[in-house]
């Protein structure tokens, strides 16, 4: 038999968060369309498995690199898709054009690059600005000179789309001081926008414009530190479960693990998990992360080592080898998980090793290993 450790893809769920997220962005009255955010490997999810399963109900599919979008078209995907870094050379220029992407462009040496390369059709572009994320894009003072260069590059375009990003829309400090500089910057402009994330698409609605970009809700996850996917009616995605290998009794004063950092303080049983953070799970979760063993919550026992973590099964007498553990999915968010070791939920989603077999449901009920 095989190591038990297991990754369950709900592709129903998938297509239920991208629902949400259709529902969410048309609140403001508008009819917002949204791009499914696909970039590193559709957050561990898998890229084609998630393209495909939204391959009919998707608005576009935004990502990074271009030759990841190059074999979306050629798995038939004919949506828009959206370079969120743009391109970083005459050659993904090329690229673009030929097979129909659309970059974004936040230097206005790309502008440039775009009017002196023939390209084979106009290019549909997200002209990126800098609303204080400070990242990628234009900074105010630079709007009269890329209003300039965009007028001499028109000819080149097919279309141009706003985009900026919000940096706080999780936060108390909220979007209105961004969406503000944006209604300075654009002044004048009669363009589309694409403004809103994850966290504006379920709290901010009304700032999801023409369209909206829908990152880890698509995959059941939280942008929030203090709302639960599931109070927005989000389903996880992803559940990594595994088995309980072996069980220790140990005594009071005995320690557990690299480093002995668990320390019982009476009789205790230890159940040893296949799982580790040679398969994702973060290595800096502490004493005490929670776990479900045998469907009842309980919490990790000392240190996560690379193929094996441990967790205290004293108070389930029940379990034992052959129990099933979920790390992480249906029963306990990921969030919660990646709040106790310090982090956020995209982190372990996106850190699933290769290694860690991964199977396919529906929702229906029938699974397929891949």
């Amino acid at each position: 038999m095989s190591r038990p450790i297991r990754a369950r893809i709900d592709l129903a769920a998938i297509r239920h968060n991208y629902g949400i997220a259709k529902m969410r962005a048309a609140r403001s009255g508008g009819a917002a369309r949204v791009w499914a955010v696909v970039k590193a490997d559709a957050y561990g999810h898998g890229l084609m498995r998630v393209a495909k399963s939204l391959a009919d109900v998707a608005d576009g599919f935004a990502l990074l690199e271009t030759d990841t979008a190059v074999a979306l078209r050629d798995a038939g995907i004919r949506q828009p898709i959206l370079l969120l870094e743009g391109f970083f050379d005459q050659h993904e220029l090329a690229v673009c054009a030929e097979r129909g992407l659309t970059p974004a462009v936040h230097r206005l040496e790309q502008l440039r690059m775009i009017r002196d390369a023939a390209l084979p059709a106009r290019l549909p572009i997200y002209l990126k600005l800098n609303t204080g994320m400070n990242r990628l894009g234009f900074r105010p003072e630079e709007i009269p000179a890329v209003r300039r260069e965009l007028a001499e590059t028109a000819p080149c375009l097919a279309s141009v789309t706003l985009m900026a990003h919000f940096a706080t829309a999780d936060g108390e400090r909220g979007v209105e001081w961004q969406l503000e500089c944006f209604r300075q910057m654009s002044a004048g402009w009669n363009l589309p926008a694409s403004l809103a994330n994850s966290a504006a698409i379920l709290r901010y609605p009304h700032t999801a414009g023409d369209w909206a970009r829908s990152g880890i809700i698509l995959y059941g996850a939280s942008p929030f530190a203090d709302e639960s996917a599931a109070s927005f009616g989000l389903r996880p995605a992803m559940t990594l479960t595994s088995r309980i290998l072996g069980v220790q009794e140990i005594g009071p004063g005995e320690r557990v693990g690299y480093g002995g950092i668990a320390e019982a303080s009476r009789p205790m049983r230890i159940g040893i998990v296949a799982c580790g953070y040679g398969d994702g799970y973060p290595r800096h979760a502490p004493n005490g992360t929670p776990i479900l063993v045998a469907g009842t919550r309980t919490v990790t026992a000392g240190r996560v080592s690379m193929d094996m973590l441990t967790c205290d099964l004293t108070d389930l007498p029940a379990a034992g080898v052959g129990s099933e553990v979920v790390l992480w999915g249906e029963g306990l968010a990921v969030d919660e998980v990646a709040a106790a070791a310090g982090t956020i939920g995209y982190e372990p989603l996106c850190a699933l090793a290769r290694r860690v077999p991964v199977v396919e449901t529906g929702g229906g009920g029938t699974e397929n290993e891949v």
